[in-house]
């Protein structure tokens, strides 16, 4: 199978050369909102404004997010979907200069884009965008639909948008990621998807401290102050959070890569004095191939959590943030669109961004190369070398490695797993790691980002067109689809969405955000003056 140039493809390409000022200008501004998780109400408004102006239908706040948005162009033919993604990373604020320094006028640790989704949102817009040119010039019946999806560090909208019954109309689902692989730079992922992630919400409350038996009675002239008061929330969340660090080594067998991570939510909500704290609220996270070992680790918070409130006199509720499904491989698409991507050819950095990198070596303290990135990250590599490649450090048995929530859309359309490379500086010359405000800073640099998701955006389109004028291409995608679930939607070895029906989105919590005060804009860390 060959893919080639055809009036279509060319009429997108054609767009995005004549467009890409102003889509790196586009690109910029979603990068200065840096908006995090489930509170991404500028970026998503941007979206929803600038896809209504170009002649799309947009359902914002779909499937009950306030910061998604579902959009659709064409009215028959084949479904193509792709995405943005816009949500930011807290801690990670930073300038696009060449050293260390948090962006001004906000908390050193507010949120930042460290993949940056800024670019990944921009690369599918890209896509979307060219699409439609072609559509409207050439007369094709076909039908984009472009998702908005928030909260991908959390892997949080895209099961929401699956359990509400979204993708299942889709005819193939594209899937772009910046890499972060160096040996995965530019290719499609072949069999190894990523994998589970599950996520939930416990939280702690002291409904009746004077309950507590050990409190006793108030009696004569005893001082409320030196009563036993009930242990609370705070406690629970502090034993919690120790419990599972000691029983993670048992959760299960040391085989296969999984993790497990937590957040603090909330505390307290009681003054200084002798009242028991009534709130505490924990967060846990985790990564691993299987459903089943998703489970296992669910098992054990569960029960720790039990065992928790009863000692801290405290009621527990556990709730659902996200349940992710691994990841299904569509082989026929992964090939078509790597077709296409030999047709773009990987993207070129040229002198401003390779001096940027340079800056930030000599600023490390090392002497600067002339080539400061990696080699792969303009080079093409093929789907099945690339594939071999990331089985070198997996068991045989697993079959998903990390996780991303794009894999929801893979049990409702032949999907594909796009990775363009992206600007990161080589390994440092002593072997020390790169410091991590080194990526964040490349991220907002435009002659960085630019070739990596207008490369994206190029492949999206070129694959989209294809699916929507090759009835045969689009069948074999769909067939193997069909094999692979045992029949579609509802097969005998299709995954329905892990959440259930109609989920309602977890957008209540206390996640970071920027808030207005009468000091102005600030990140929920008060800024300092």
């Amino acid at each position: 199978m060959t893919s080639k140039i055809t009036p279509e493809k060319q009429t997108a390409l054609d767009w995005i050369a004549a467009n890409e000022k102003r889509l790196s200008d586009d690109h910029m501004t979603i990068w200065n909102y840096h908006e995090p998780s489930w509170r991404e109400y500028r970026s998503a408004a941007w979206y929803v404004e600038r896809l209504r102006a170009e002649g799309f239908t947009v359902e914002a706040g779909s499937a009950g997010m306030p910061t998604a948005f579902s959009a659709t162009y064409g009215t028959e033919g084949p479904v193509i979907g792709c995405y943005a993604e816009y949500d930011a990373v807290p801690g990670t604020s930073q300038d696009p200069v060449p050293y260390r320094k948090p962006r001004d006028g906000v908390h050193e640790y507010a949120a930042g884009h460290t993949d940056p989704h800024s670019a990944l949102g921009l690369g599918g817009l890209t896509g979307a965008l060219a699409m439609k040119q072609a559509i409207d010039k050439h007369g094709i019946r076909a039908r984009i639909k472009f998702f908005g999806e928030p909260a991908e560090k959390m892997c949080g909208s895209k099961p929401v948008h699956a359990s509400h019954g979204y993708y299942d109309d889709l005819d193939a689902m594209i899937s772009f990621h910046p890499t972060s692989l160096p040996s995965l730079s530019n290719t499609t992922i072949w069999e190894t998807h990523c994998g589970c992630y599950w996520s939930k919400v416990f939280t702690f409350e002291c409904r009746e401290p004077e309950t507590w038996a050990a409190a006793g009675e108030r009696r004569g002239n005893q001082n409320s102050h030196s009563i036993a008061r009930a242990p609370g929330a705070i406690d629970a969340l502090c034993l919690m959070y120790t419990t599972t660090k000691y029983t993670k080594e048992s959760m299960l067998p040391h085989s296969g890569s999984w993790t497990l991570n937590e957040a603090i939510l909330g505390t307290g909500q009681a003054t200084s004095d002798n009242l028991a704290p009534r709130l505490g609220q924990i967060q846990y996270a985790w990564r691993c191939p299987t459903i089943e070992m998703a489970e296992t680790i669910n098992d054990v918070l569960e029960n720790n959590a039990k065992h928790v409130a009863g000692i801290t006199h405290t009621e527990v509720t556990g709730s659902w943030v996200t349940k992710t499904r691994p990841g299904l491989a569509n082989n026929a698409l992964s090939a078509l669109t790597f077709e296409n991507f030999k047709l773009v050819g990987p993207p070129s950095f040229e002198g401003e961004a390779k001096e940027f990198g340079r800056e930030m070596m000599k600023n490390l303290g090392y002497d600067a190369p002339d080539e400061p990135f990696p080699p792969e990250l303009e080079q093409l590599i093929e789907p099945q070398e690339g594939e071999r490649q990331m089985r070198e450090a997996l068991p045989p048995w697993q079959k998903n490695f990390t996780s991303d929530d794009y894999v929801e859309y893979t049990w409702h359309a032949p999907t594909v797993r796009l990775y363009v490379g992206r600007p990161a500086l080589k390994a440092l010359p002593d072997g020390k790691r790169v410091p991590h405000w080194c990526h964040c800073a490349l991220a907002g640099v435009p002659a960085a980002m630019d070739p990596m998701f207008l490369t994206a955006g190029r492949v999206i389109a070129l694959t989209g067109l294809e699916l929507m004028t090759d009835p045969a291409a689009l069948a074999r995608c769909r067939d193997e689809f069909e094999t692979r679930t045992g029949g579609g939607i509802g097969g005998s070895q299709w995954i329905p969405p892990l959440l259930g029906k109609d989920f309602p989105a977890p957008v209540h919590f206390n996640w970071p955000e920027y808030v207005e005060t009468v000091r102005g804009r600030e990140w929920t860390i008060p800024t300092p003056l």
